[in-house]
């Protein structure tokens, strides 16, 4: 058990901040006139798009960080503060995921709908903090895992929203916003222990 941990720990904030829920109805809105066909290349361009993304900015990240002169504390407390704002941001009335695109347009699983809905800023941060916690592999399985999530919850979109309905992704959603801004929190805490503290 113990071993598993760091996959564990590693995966619930990323599927706190992928939140594949919430993006049913944005994606059913964007598929509504599309064919089987056309809707299954749209979840495969959308779930390719999202985790070629995070992996990519996994490799990358620190890099760019190093050159910049940026430590880890100092993302810890500006990715907190950045995860804060967009979950106290999402959790207001009338908030929206995003200002959705045409729904006619054939990229849409890769814009918007592989990012930044399903890897935006808030998956980005925690694939990089969960990255410098528990390390590439546990991280590494973590993206792929929320990623077939993504897959599952997509392809079976219809279903789930006859089961728990609008209002049920609704709830859910604020639920998983309520646990952003919490990590947020403890993210801004540990990098002010690092910088400060240390």
């Amino acid at each position: 058990m113990e071993a598993l941990k760091p996959y564990i720990l590693s995966f619930i904030p990323l599927f706190v901040a992928v939140d594949a829920i919430a993006n049913i109805p944005i994606f059913l809105s964007l598929v509504e006139h599309s064919s089987k066909p056309q809707r299954k290349k749209i979840i495969l361009d959308a779930v390719i798009t999202s985790t070629a993304v995070a992996i990519i900015f996994m490799v990358i990240g620190k890099w760019v960080f190093s050159l910049l002169g940026i430590t880890i504390p100092d993302f810890q407390i500006a990715g907190g503060a950045l995860l804060f704002v967009i979950a106290v941001r999402l959790l207001m009335p009338g908030a929206q995921k995003s200002r959705l695109t045409n729904p006619s347009d054939k990229d849409i699983g890769v814009f918007p709908l592989g990012t930044p809905l399903i890897t935006g800023p808030a998956v980005l941060t925690t694939t990089l903090m969960m990255m410098n916690s528990f390390g590439a592999l546990a991280t590494l399985v973590s993206v792929v895992l929320n990623m077939f999530f993504v897959w599952l919850t997509l392809v079976k979109a219809d279903v789930i929203m006859r089961v728990i309905g609008p209002s049920g992704t609704r709830a859910f959603s604020k639920i998983m916003y309520i646990l952003l801004a919490a990590i947020a929190v403890m993210m801004i805490r540990h990098g002010i222990v690092g910088a400060f503290l240390q």
